[in-house]
């Protein structure tokens, strides 16, 4: 199953992210779910991520989800977790 997650950051937390980035990309790595993955941004700076999950459940996500470095730091204002059918690509 794929999982569109999409985080917003809160407002001001780039030093959060930045502080964070090297055990998120580690997670990242280690847990061999992601499909594909990378910040969105508002033209200057990052303002959050989309990450697309290959899991076996919506509670697989939330799993992943809450246990992402980023999640734990607090970095995030909202999360979405999104069923996703890639239809190109």
């Amino acid at each position: 199953m794929l999982i569109a997650l999409i985080a917003r950051d809160k407002d001001g937390a780039l030093q959060t992210r930045l502080d964070n980035r090297a055990d998120h990309l580690a997670y990242i790595e280690k847990t061999g779910v992601v499909s594909q993955a990378g910040p969105l941004s508002d033209g200057d700076a990052m303002t959050g991520s989309l990450i697309i999950l290959e899991v076996e459940d919506m509670a697989a996500a939330q799993n992943w989800a809450d246990n992402d470095p980023y999640a734990k730091a607090g970095l995030f204002k909202s999360v979405d977790l999104i069923a996703w059918k890639k239809v190109v690509g």
